[in-house]
């Protein structure tokens, strides 16, 4: 036992215990005191971010004498969203940025409201612009099942109507943003429709979706539907919900500014006028107007039966064919073909063929693929109701002759007012505005006589002849409807009904019916390529007067077109 020490004094012994005279400063081992294998050695002094000394060590202390970069007073709490201290504008790489900047958008009023809000859809959300003046709605703020609800219907009706997806969804985004919903997504395919709105980052999202499944041409009411649409997007005009829904029930109650009768006889006029446009005459003009008529009554019966379109278009091309044929058998000196051709002009889909190639050149494929396999099931059903009548014909001894070519050269005058004849009656079936049927009749002669000139004394082929048509047609329907604020596709389908290629599916349906399948086949597949360069004209003409031609307050830099994918 050391000396001076007694024994009630308690002594610890351990291996750890530091050896007698070896003396500990009063910086060594404290009660409380923190000991790491990383603490700073005596002597070593560490600034604190303060600028006191800090008595907590760490193993992520600074060595001395590197100063820690201080974080701004203003902002003493950190965020994930906060930038970096060392962060400045001014040395930021250009990396996200394009060249030559992100472009500015320009929204104003005075621009068709189909282009704002296609301008907006094809950019990222991040990057739209400001919510523009909303309508007046509650103090609590816009009821937002309402807003879908009504969103819904009136995209319903325009998609029924046979528009196209993407002016569909711009539609629908119009009216969302009308009431200040402004982060809402709309989605189009071929019977769904659906739209979520989002308020805000931490709130969850509300959706709604409506699925269509009737569909109806009516043209007068589809433009009704875009002037609702152009009255809520305008700033300037307070529509209520209540309002909106009166109107849109108004619209959906209007009947048909054509009656049954004017719709027959359209079709007969129709029939006709395409039969001299391809070469007939007088008699063939009237047997091809029967024909067509008795089809239509036909195909109106098998509606009311409920039998599906893929059958009434079967029924509605067999009278034509059988009048055609019977008119051959009996030794008539008339072109039958001519005949059977005019009868094919009226159910021929060019609108939902027109519809289907638009949505696939803007990027909506499901969409494209459903309306053009609906063209398809159209086709085949045509296909069905002619063959028949020509397979039982050629039984017959009827002498049609598929190398008949028709030449409908000779008559140019007369060709350009049947052309325009044709036009008024499509436009007529397709249920239009009687202000919209002198400029369709009009375009219908112009995209003729474009076609003929090219065609005959040009030497042009039919395939590029009907492009630039077609194109032709596109144009100025899409010039009148944005000057009209309405929709494009009541100036454009009637306008391209005597592009249609009527006798190339003809005498290529005779051409199968007389066992020479490959004729046959190529000249169907002229009628599909004829049918393809007046869809791509069409929607092309519409792009060319978006590019190049100005409208009121606008500019063809603030419309931004689908991002290229290159293949991926």
């Amino acid at each position: 036992m050391p000396p001076g020490r007694s024994e009630s004094e308690s002594v610890t012994t351990s291996e750890f215990t530091i050896p007698g005279g070896l003396g500990v400063s009063a910086g060594g081992l404290t009660d409380g005191s923190t000991t790491s294998e990383f603490a700073v050695p005596e002597g070593l002094d560490v600034p604190s971010p303060g600028g006191e000394s800090s008595e907590t060590t760490s193993e992520f202390s600074l060595p001395k004498g590197l100063e820690a970069p201080q974080p701004p007073t203003a902002e003493p709490e950190g965020s994930a969203f906060s930038l970096p201290s060392t962060y400045s504008t001014k040395s930021a790489p250009p990396a996200f940025t394009p060249p030559a900047g992100i472009p500015a958008v320009r929204l104003t009023k005075e621009v068709p409201w189909q282009d704002r809000m296609r301008t907006m859809l094809r950019m990222p959300v991040a990057e739209r612009p400001a919510l523009e003046p909303v309508q007046k709605t509650d103090e609590s703020g816009p009821a937002v099942p309402r807003v879908l609800d009504l969103t819904l219907r009136i995209g319903e009706l325009l998609l029924a109507g046979g528009e196209g997806a993407e002016d569909v969804e711009a539609a629908m985004f119009a009216v969302c943003r009308s009431y200040g919903l402004d982060r809402c997504e709309p989605n189009v395919t071929f019977t769904l429709l659906s739209v979520s709105y989002q308020p805000s980052l931490v709130d969850d999202p509300v959706s709604a979706s409506r699925t269509v499944r009737r569909r109806g041409t009516d043209y007068t009411r589809l433009a009704a539907v875009f002037r609702l649409v152009d009255d809520l997007s305008d700033p300037d005009t307070a529509i209520s919900l209540e309002e909106a829904y009166r109107r849109l029930a108004e619209i959906r109650r209007n009947r048909h500014p054509y009656p049954g009768w004017a719709l027959t006889g359209a079709s007969g006029l129709l029939a006709g006028a395409a039969s001299v446009l391809v070469g007939g005459d007088l008699i063939v003009f009237i047997a091809a107007a029967l024909g067509a008529m008795l089809g239509d009554r036909l195909a109106w019966l098998c509606a009311g039966r409920g039998l599906p379109e893929f059958y009434q278009f079967t029924v509605a091309a067999m009278p034509p064919a059988a009048i055609g044929v019977a008119l051959t058998a009996a030794h008539v000196d008339v072109e039958a073909a001519a005949v059977i051709t005019g009868g094919l002009f009226a159910l021929l889909p060019g609108r939902a063929l027109v519809a289907g190639v638009q949505d696939g050149l803007t990027g909506f494929y499901i969409t494209a693929a459903a309306r053009l396999l609906e063209v398809m099931y159209f086709f085949v059903g045509i296909v069905i109701g002619v063959l028949l009548i020509l397979y039982f014909g050629v039984k017959l001894g009827a002498q049609l002759n598929p190398d008949a070519a028709l030449n409908p050269a000779e008559r140019p005058v007369v060709q350009i007012v049947a052309s325009m004849l044709l036009s008024l009656t499509f436009a007529v079936l397709l249920q239009q505005e009687r202000s919209t049927v002198i400029w369709v009749t009009l375009t219908g002669g112009v995209a003729w006589s474009v076609y003929g000139a090219l065609h005959y004394p040009g030497g042009i082929s039919p395939v590029a002849s009907t492009a630039v048509a077609a194109g032709l047609v596109g144009l100025f329907g899409q010039l009148l409807s944005r000057y009209q604020f309405a929709s494009a596709l009541p100036y454009t389908t009637a306008a391209i009904g005597p592009l249609l290629p009527g006798s190339a599916t003809y005498f290529g349906l005779l051409s199968i019916a007389q066992n020479n399948v490959d004729k046959g086949l190529v000249s169907l597949a002229k009628a599909a390529s004829l049918a393809m360069a007046i869809a791509i004209g069409v929607n092309l003409g519409s792009e060319i007067s978006r590019l190049f031609l100005r409208v009121p307050g606008g500019s063809a830099a603030g419309r931004r077109a689908a991002k290229r994918t290159r293949g991926f």
